[in-house]
This record gives structure tokens, C-alpha cells and sequence, in this order.
């Protein structure tokens, strides 16, 4: 069985369970993180030396990394649901370009806004660094709703990975506090994705 430590209101966790939902995969997760703690534990620097979260357990083999983890469940299915067999190389790599810039461009400018909205009891944030923010991560939303003008899904013309880290950012930013603009192709294939199990799985748990 899989073993997946790390607190479900994780972003980065729940990329990791909508796959597991996605291909039927059984595992057991250990909450860790955040209100949790544990990261910082020598026992669990062993298996992430990062103190951070996801971090995969299979059998022997531990990973973490939530992008490499996502390739690697996806890479293991038979059936290559996420991860269609007759993929060119150009096509494979427009999906890792799309998943890596979830995770750096957009990820880092969405957990800004996100951390001006949750601030710690010690920091309070004004309007005008919200409203920066907001226009911030508003900028990165429209850099994928062009792209999304043009094609059904991340990928192309079906459901892949790819969809799946960016389904997660977008389900952050439809969930925030804040005014966003109205972006027609984005929320097209948002609620395209909104269907489906595992996605449903990832929207009943909290954001934080």
C-alpha cells in the first residue's frame, strides 16, 4: 500500500490524492505539517531531508516532490489514464511545461495572495498588498486562459495530468476572497474538471 504523509488542506497533497482517486489507487495518508508539525522531525527528515510536504512511501522507495510524485503514479498505471501511450515527445513536454509552471509561476504568486488573505495573528495585511497580489495571480490566470482558448484541456483534447496541479491552483483561486476577473475559457474548463470524482474528492476539503 501507498503511503502518503502530509496534511489533506495541502495543495500540494491533494494534487497527490486526486491521482490516487483518479487511477483507483489504494493508501493510507499520515497527517503531517502544518498544524500537525512532525517536519522537522529526524525520523521524518530520513525520508524528506526537505521538511516538507507531500512525501510518497512505496514499499521500499519514498519520494517526495509533488510534481515527480504525480509522474510517477501516473507512470506506473497500465491502462496510461493520465498519461496517454501514444503521447509524442512534444505533447509529453507540453504537459510537464504546464505542471512546472503551476508549481513555480503560478504556485508562488497564488500562496502569496493566499498568505496576505490567511496572515499568521502576528501580521495583518492592507488592502493595497491584496489588491497587488490579487492582480498578481490574476495575470498568471489569464496567461492560462488564453492558452485554454485554444484547447479543450490543459493538454490538448483530453483529460491528462497536466490538468490535474492546475485544477488544484484554479480550485484555490475560485475559492478566495477577492474580486477576480472575469475569464471565460478558464472557467469553461474549471467546470469541465468540476465533474469529476476525484476533483470533488479535493473541493470537500478545507483550504488552508
Amino acid at each position: 500500500m501507498l503511503t502518503i504523509w502530509g496534511r489533506a488542506s495541502s495543495t500540494n497533497v491533494q494534487k497527490v490524492l486526486w491521482v490516487c482517486d483518479e487511477l483507483g489507487l489504494t493508501y493510507q495518508r499520515i497527517d503531517i505539517g502544518g498544524a500537525f508539525g512532525g517536519t522537522g522531525d529526524p525520523s521524518y527528515r530520513t525520508k524528506n531531508p526537505n521538511g516538507l510536504i507531500p512525501t510518497l512511501e512505496d514499499d521500499d522507495f519514498v519520494l517526495w516532490e509533488s510534481n515527480a510524485i504525480l509522474r510517477y503514479l501516473a507512470a506506473g498505471d497500465t491502462q496510461c489514464r493520465l498519461y496517454p501511450g501514444d503521447l509524442n515527445r512534444r505533447e509529453r513536454a507540453n504537459i510537464d511545461r504546464w505542471m512546472d509552471w503551476q508549481l513555480v509561476s503560478l504556485g508562488l504568486t497564488l500562496r502569496a495572495l493566499f498568505m496576505l488573505l490567511h496572515p499568521r495573528a502576528d501580521k495583518a495585511a492592507n488592502a493595497a498588498d491584496i489588491a497587488a497580489a490579487t492582480q498578481n495571480a490574476a495575470a498568471m490566470f489569464w496567461i492560462l486562459d488564453t492558452h485554454l482558448a485554444t484547447q479543450r484541456y490543459v493538454g490538448g483534447d483530453r483529460f491528462t495530468l497536466g490538468d490535474i496541479p492546475v485544477g488544484i491552483s484554479a480550485h484555490r483561486w475560485f475559492s478566495l476572497a477577492v474580486q477576480r476577473p472575469v475569464m471565460p475559457a478558464l472557467e469553461t474548463w474549471y467546470e469541465g474538471i468540476s465533474g469529476r470524482t476525484g476533483f470533488q474528492n479535493v473541493r470537500a476539503l478545507p483550504l488552508r
